[in-house]
């Protein structure tokens, strides 16, 4: 795929105002670059999964790393990519299985400011 692609994927799963948001400045460009090349060009356009289950795939991922400022991010996404809240309760449930409780509870932390009606 190119990085077109993968920066087409990036800003519908992600959104512009993130994407714009840290899109690179002298510091951050190539590891930017890096990221809409493979994460998002070589991965996430691949047929395999579709994007709904992919973002079920990175939720548990983030929440297993305690990447707690992705998580929030990627909560977004995943309603962008179909996941229900109720959806993703069930997959921050399974987590606090099979990665451990505290890991969940601070994961539940982020989803109920995230996922709160406004």
């Amino acid at each position: 795929m190119s990085d077109h692609d993968g920066m087409r994927v990036r800003r519908e799963v992600l959104g512009d105002e993130h994407v714009d948001r840290v899109s690179g400045n002298e510091v951050t460009q190539e590891f930017q670059e890096l990221i809409t090349r493979y994460a998002w060009g070589d991965i996430w356009t691949r047929p395999g999964l579709s994007r709904r289950d992919r973002s079920i795939g990175v939720l548990t991922a983030l929440v297993a790393g305690r990447h707690y400022d992705e998580l929030e991010l990627h909560l977004v996404a995943a309603l962008r990519n179909g996941l229900t809240k109720e959806e993703i309760v069930e997959v921050l449930l399974q987590t606090a299985v099979y990665v451990g409780v505290p890991a969940a509870n601070s994961a539940f932390a982020v989803a109920s400011r995230v996922l709160a009606d406004p």
